[in-house]
């Protein structure tokens, strides 16, 4: 040991150690807290909250469906399935759109854009001609295919208006154009606006606000001005204000919000009224699958445009908080992949789908719960009817393919790929690597002949 300047041995120096740390109890609710937060973070969580919710919903929707419209049927002559088979039918078709939509790449869907806005405007027009467009409980916006089949073409406007506009915003953003509020404004707010008059030429004002709250979201998203954003919105009011004071029959709805009789104030709020019975005499689990008094001629509309109170009579609050966290669940899912793509387009087209869906479901939602007046909009996924159905797939189909681009889920999609065994010696030599698992099998037997534990 070395001297010191004096002669004598250094003094040696106990080490220090760290404190140990208070040992931290263990928490379940911090481990499942933890836990849910990383598996919100992993890549395929918005596709997987797509594809399941959208899915679960779909299925839940036909389940009623089949429940809510059996004795409408037998009313009127028909087969207690015969609104089932339909939808059911229309969920084929819907399906088969929505695995093509979420397979085609981003510049297929940016192709199809003008073509739909053109097939739907023609559409849209072709209503208004006599011996062509039919009346449905006092609206002119449906095409006869013969038989008991129609469509309805301002459903299939909404998903027009959301690649169109989705594609011109992305081109201008682009070319740096959208710093001047006439190219945030023109075409688009004009093309919106034509759109919006074919709609109220049939006196469709549910399908309207939709169109509107699509136009807004991607108004929004285009980082429009405030007071542009607010002057829009005030021109939009005003047009709203003055439609609804026209019109006798939207002025008693507006009147029945709120209401817990049938006759409030001399308007006749009679499916208002009870659809909030039917919510009543749910309780918290329902009295049971097919089990509905209401549905019994009581409720107007009731596998249509009022299915959400069959559904909380039938299955309780239970049911319909499953329904509202499903929907929450979808929105959550549009707006992470409008918010973490770097492809303008993808932003702007998921951001419209996802304001679509979500505004429906809550005017919807709203109306049965006499918060809003009803405004004759289904339940998206949810109610009766094809001609919402399809554009609607297909719009969950676009989220899918805009979920499954992000290179993040890309590459997770990938490891998760079926692998059996070794590719045949004729392929290249990526394809001859060993299989992870044989890998690993090979490095567990290695360890076990060398004596490892």
């Amino acid at each position: 040991m070395a001297a010191s300047r004096t002669g004598r041995p250094p003094v040696q120096r106990a080490v220090r150690r760290p404190a140990p740390r208070p040992s931290v109890p263990d928490n379940p609710l911090r481990r499942l807290r933890t836990r849910a937060r990383k598996a919100w973070d992993r890549p395929l969580t918005a596709y997987y909250l797509i594809l399941g919710g959208s899915l679960l919903i779909i299925v839940l929707g036909l389940v009623m469906v089949y429940s809510a419209s059996q004795i409408t049927a037998l009313q009127l002559s028909l087969p207690g399935s015969f609104f089932f088979r339909k939808q059911f039918l229309a969920a084929l078709i819907g399906g088969a759109l929505l695995f093509a939509a979420s397979r085609m790449p981003v510049r297929l869907h940016r192709a199809l854009a003008y073509p739909i806005l053109a097939v739907a405007v023609f559409a849209m027009a072709l209503v208004q001609v006599p011996g062509i467009g039919m009346s449905v409980n006092g609206n002119r916006n449906w095409i006869s295919l013969g038989g008991s089949f129609q469509i309805q073409p301002s459903e299939f406007g909404k998903l027009a208006l959301v690649l169109w506009g989705a594609d011109l915003i992305a081109r201008k953003q682009d070319k740096k154009l959208l710093t001047q509020w006439k190219h945030m404004l023109v075409p688009l707010v004009p093309v919106a606006f034509m759109l919006l008059g074919l709609i109220m030429l049939g006196g469709d004002m549910g399908t309207a606000i939709i169109l509107t709250a699509i136009l807004f979201g991607l108004l929004w998203l285009a980082g429009a001005p405030t007071r542009l954003f607010a002057g829009v919105l005030s021109v939009a009011a005003l047009i709203g204000v003055i439609l609804i004071k026209t019109s006798p029959n939207r002025m008693a709805r507006l009147a029945c919000i709120g209401a817990t009789e049938p006759k409030a104030g001399g308007a006749d709020c009679w499916q208002a009224v009870h659809g909030i019975y039917a919510l009543a005499s749910g309780g918290i689990f329902g009295s049971g699958l097919g089990a509905s008094v209401e549905k019994w001629g009581q409720l107007p509309e009731a596998h249509t445009d009022f299915i959400f109170a069959v559904t909380g009579e039938e299955l309780g609050l239970a049911g319909t908080l499953s329904v509202l966290a499903l929907f929450a669940a979808l929105g959550y899912a549009g707006i992470r992949v409008a918010g973490r793509t770097e492809d303008p387009f993808v932003r702007y087209a998921a951001g419209g789908v996802t304001t679509w869906i979500t505004a429906q479901a809550v005017i919807n939602i709203g109306a049965v719960l006499g918060l809003l007046p009803i405004a004759g909009v289904p339940l998206p996924l949810f109610s009766y009817g094809g001609s919402a159905l399809l554009p609607t797939m297909f719009a969950i189909g676009l989220l899918i393919a805009f979920a499954r681009d992000d290179p993040a889920a890309r590459a997770a999609l990938a490891m998760r790929q079926p692998r059996f065994g070794r590719k045949r010696a004729g392929g290249s030599r990526a394809e001859r690597v060993p299989r992870r698992w044989n890998t690993m099998r090979r490095r567990a037997s290695a360890a076990r002949s060398s004596g490892e534990r």
